[in-house]
C-alpha cells in the first residue's frame, strides 16, 4: 500500500511525458518513417529551417502571440481588478457575463460571430481586412478572460494594509498601485502572460475562421501538413515549441523564486 501512491505517480508522469520524449526522439531520426527509428541524424532540422513556409507562419504566430499577451494582460488586468475591488456598480452583472463568456463558450461559436463581424466591418467601413489584425484582436478577446480570473483570484486574498498605509502618508492612488500594488501581483501577471501567450500559439479552432487567405499560423501549418500524411519535421517543431516552454516556465519559476526570497 505505502508504493501504490508512489507507482500510480510515475505511471501518471509517465503517460503525460513519455510520448513528448519520444517526440524530442524522433526528432533526430534519419528515416522519413516518424515511427521506425534507422539512426540519429539532423537532417530533418536543417529542412526545417528550409522551409520558409513553416518558418513564415512560425514567426507569424509568434508576433501574434507577443502582442496577444502584451494587451490581454493589461486589458485582463483592468478587468480583474475591476471584478475584485468594486463588488458594486451598476452593469456589473452584464460586465461578469462578459469576461467570463469567452471561458465557456465553444470556439466554434466565437469564431462565426467573429467572422461574421469582420466581414460586415469590412464590407461597410472597409477595415479590418482578415489576417494579423483579425487574428490578434479574436485571441485578444478569449486571452484576456484567462488573465482577468487569475489577477481577480491573487487580489482575492490581498492584504490592503500596504496600500492603506501608503495612502495615510499621502501616496496618490496611482502611485499606490504602480509601487505597491502591482509589485505584489506581479506573478499573476507573469502567468497570465504566459497562459495568453500559451493560448494564442496553440490556437487552430478560431484562428482558422478569422484569418485570411494569405495568413498561416503554425498550428494550421502544422494541420495542413499532417492531413496529407505525417512529416518527420513535424516532430522538429514539437520539439522547439517544448523548449521555449520549458525555458519559459523555468525562467518563471526562478524569477518568482528569487523574488520571494528578497
Amino acid at each position: 500500500m505505502r508504493r501504490l501512491p508512489l507507482s500510480a505517480l510515475a505511471f501518471g508522469y509517465a503517460f503525460l511525458y513519455l510520448p513528448i520524449a519520444t517526440v524530442i526522439v524522433y526528432s533526430f531520426n534519419e528515416s522519413r518513417l516518424v515511427t521506425v527509428w534507422s539512426r540519429f541524424s539532423t537532417k530533418w532540422w536543417s529542412a526545417l529551417f528550409a522551409n520558409e513556409a513553416m518558418i513564415d507562419a512560425a514567426l507569424l504566430s509568434l508576433r501574434i502571440a507577443l502582442v496577444n499577451a502584451c494587451a490581454a494582460t493589461v486589458l485582463g488586468t483592468l478587468a480583474g481588478i475591476a471584478l475584485a475591488r468594486h463588488p458594486r456598480f451598476p452593469g456589473r452583472a452584464l460586465f461578469v457575463a462578459l469576461v467570463i463568456a469567452p471561458l465557456v463558450m465553444p470556439e466554434v461559436i466565437m469564431g462565426i460571430s467573429m467572422l461574421l463581424m469582420f466581414v460586415g466591418l469590412e464590407r461597410y467601413v472597409g477595415w479590418p481586412e482578415r489576417g494579423f489584425t483579425t487574428i490578434a484582436v479574436a485571441h485578444i478577446t478569449f486571452s484576456l478572460a484567462y488573465v482577468a480570473v487569475v489577477v481577480q483570484a491573487r487580489l482575492a486574498n490581498f492584504d490592503r494594509s500596504l496600500e492603506e498605509a501608503a495612502m495615510d502618508l499621502g501616496a496618490r492612488p496611482f502611485t499606490v498601485f504602480r509601487s505597491i500594488t502591482l509589485p505584489l501581483i506581479a506573478p499573476a501577471l507573469v502567468s497570465g502572460w504566459l497562459l495568453a501567450f500559451t493560448l494564442s500559439l496553440d490556437d487552430l479552432i478560431l484562428t482558422q475562421f478569422v484569418a485570411g487567405a494569405a495568413s498561416q499560423t503554425l498550428p494550421m501549418a502544422v494541420y495542413s501538413s499532417v492531413r496529407l500524411g505525417l512529416n518527420p519535421q513535424i516532430n522538429v517543431i514539437a520539439t522547439i515549441v517544448i523548449a521555449i516552454s520549458t525555458i519559459g516556465l523555468v525562467t518563471s519559476a526562478l524569477l518568482l523564486r528569487r523574488r520571494r526570497r528578497a
